[in-house]
């Protein structure tokens, strides 16, 4: 069950209505423009709420994308990349989000620095395709994966925050 605050979230976000992947050379200009106009209402109701966490923008087909995400943990915000390819099958399946700085750091992600979304997002992705999107995986994909695994390797000392780089390394 998903507590107030995800519920809250993710009705905030729209539903698509395009069945297209990229392979679908007719339809998919028009799920692409769903999408982008999905994120753009993500971001701008994140910014109201003051949760604005990240960016993204793809190549010129909207197959690639790449940006930014950050989390902010006792006051200190903490800067991640990302990056992601769509599926052949999109959007029957997801995109596999990558945030190649964290690579190995934590078991609950694959070669590359895939996120594992697989026990909780891809069944709720799954049941829910075609109708989720790009604005649905960061929603309720990527940002409880961050919210579980960011203060867990802050706390073990395998995520340094930027301005601390410079005394851990000092100490060692």
């Amino acid at each position: 069950m998903a507590d107030e605050a995800t519920r809250r979230a993710a009705s905030q976000v729209p539903l698509l209505k395009t069945h297209a992947g990229p392979r679908d050379r007719a339809l998919w200009p028009a799920r692409l423009k769903e999408e982008y106009q999905a994120l753009i209402g993500s971001v701008e109701a994140n910014k109201k709420s003051d949760s604005d966490w990240y960016r993204l923008e793809s190549n010129a087909d909207g197959t690639r994308w790449s940006g930014s995400c950050w989390f902010i943990h006792e006051l200190l915000r903490y800067d991640f990349r990302l990056e992601f390819e769509i599926p052949v099958t999109y959007p029957v399946t997801a995109p596999e989000v990558a945030i190649p700085e964290l690579d190995g750091k934590t078991a609950k992600m694959f070669r590359g620095g895939k996120i594992c979304l697989t026990e909780h997002f891809a069944p709720l992705w799954a049941r829910n395709a075609p109708r989720f999107g790009l604005a649905h995986l960061m929603t309720l994909g990527l940002a409880p994966w961050l919210a579980v695994e960011i203060p867990d390797l802050i706390s073990k000392g395998l995520v340094v925050h930027r301005e601390r780089q410079g005394d851990v390394a000092a100490a060692e």
